[in-house]
């Protein structure tokens, strides 16, 4: 049985002056996927999940998520009705522990009766148990972005969108992420931008290309390395 359409985007556009970062895209998210988003340096991909998330106001074009229409809702709502963004620079309280940066985010959803517990189980889930009475900011910068993985999960979303996850980590550090990730699925569904191919290549089940503002092409990773018009736009076959 095909996977059910999670999110939908038709038409999605915004402009910048003359500058337009995304153009008519239209976007499909599976539920239970890991999708990645790709493209040259400024084609648009963070101001595509910008519009997704409600951190950038959608100019034309409609976004659908679990069947409801979305595209005015603020970001705050978004959040509510499920969709977490964690950033391309980390965002974490750097004085608090790793533990309170977590429980904030538990504290949003409203469930201050399962605040610890929801905290902990978390931390778990992307193993910093150990490390929960630790100043965040003396984390590692690879723990750091894990930490932004915890607060994310704690709004307990159907939909995780990750901007550019492993830019600044180490060979050893992308590889408990990519475990990490994979592991998040089919229970959350992962929208992944990201440049690191081999990452791409290893976790997506499906990759968007965006060129331009526009969408490229749309495939599996076999078919993405495949593509005539992405390898000579994007990646140099």
């Amino acid at each position: 049985m095909a996977a059910m359409t999670l999110l939908e985007a038709r038409d999605l556009t915004r402009h910048f002056g003359g500058l337009k970062a995304v153009d008519g895209v239209d976007f499909d998210l599976r539920s239970g996927e890991i999708h990645a988003l790709i493209g040259p340096n400024g084609a648009g991909k963070t101001t595509f999940v910008s519009l997704l998330s409600g951190r950038t106001p959608v100019q034309s074009g409609a976004i659908r998520f679990r069947g409801k229409d979305i595209t005015r809702l603020p970001a705050h709502a978004r959040v509510r009705r499920g969709i977490a963004y964690t950033f391309q620079i980390t965002q974490i309280f750097s004085r608090l522990t790793v533990f309170d940066n977590v429980a904030l985010a538990v504290q949003g959803r409203g469930v201050a009766r399962r605040l610890a517990s929801e905290t902990r189980a978390a931390l778990k889930r992307v193993g910093l148990e150990d490390r929960a009475d630790q100043i965040a900011g003396t984390l590692s910068y690879g723990h750091q972005r894990v930490l932004e993985i915890a607060m994310g999960l704690a709004l307990h979303p159907e939909l995780l969108i990750l901007d550019e996850p492993t830019q600044g980590l180490a060979a050893g550090e992308i590889a408990l992420f990519k475990t990490l990730v994979a592991g998040l699925v089919p229970d959350t569904t992962v929208l992944l931008i990201e440049h690191n191919m081999d990452v791409v290549m290893d976790l997506a089940h499906r990759i968007t290309v965006l060129n331009f503002g526009k969408v490229l092409a749309t495939g599996t990773p076999g078919e993405i390395r495949a593509n005539p018009a992405v390898q000579s736009a994007y990646l140099g076959g």
